[in-house]
């Protein structure tokens, strides 16, 4: 585990994980619940660094069935899924507590927004710079460096820091207003 950044706190059985513990993967994603024979076995939730988390039966390492929670409180439905369906596409947060007041957007769902460091896009577990094609962590940790599936991806979809707004542009008074030529003769 060491090799790999990964932690473990729980019980053992033959120096194995077995019992109810805790696994901690190198990207901050948590597993919390039962194993067996080194695997997760039985009842456990798995906790993401951005606050979803998906609670599940698990065989002998293998989710059989389980639950995905966003991290704002929307559980995912398999059937019958309305949620930003191309008719609707408000926040989960909208949906619950209403529109902001004209004239403030919602970039996200997190309010106020994460602030994206220069050049650099909010890719949902961390900010990726497409300079050096590395993902890290909101806590500055590296999590990854991302193919060229992903790139694309992240520099298709993802917002970007110089895209947010940063204030109201100034309307152009009547002194400042250029002159409205005629052409009547």
């Amino acid at each position: 585990m060491e090799f790999t950044g990964s932690s473990y706190k729980g019980d053992t059985k033959n120096g194995r994980m077995e019992g109810k513990g805790e696994y901690t993967f190198p990207t901050e994603t948590k597993y919390e619940g039962e194993m067996k024979d080194g695997m997760f076995h039985g009842k456990g939730v798995l906790h993401f660094p951005n606050g979803s988390k998906y609670e599940a039966t698990w065989e002998n390492g293998l989710a059989k069935q389980g639950s995905f929670t966003f991290a704002d409180g929307l559980q995912y439905k398999e059937k019958d899924w309305d949620y930003c369906d191309g008719y609707d596409r408000r926040f989960y947060s909208e949906r619950c507590h209403g529109l902001r007041p004209a004239g403030e957007s919602q970039l996200t769902d997190l309010n106020p927004p994460r602030v994206i460091p220069d050049q650099c896009y909010d890719c949902g577990d961390g900010f990726y710079d497409p300079t050096t094609r590395v993902v890290t962590s909101y806590t500055g940790r590296f999590l990854r460096n991302a193919d060229d599936s992903e790139h694309e991806w992240i520099v298709r979809t993802c917002r970007k820091a110089w895209d947010e707004v940063v204030g109201i542009a100034p309307e152009i008074s009547a002194a400042t207003r250029p002159e409205e030529s005629s052409n009547i003769n």
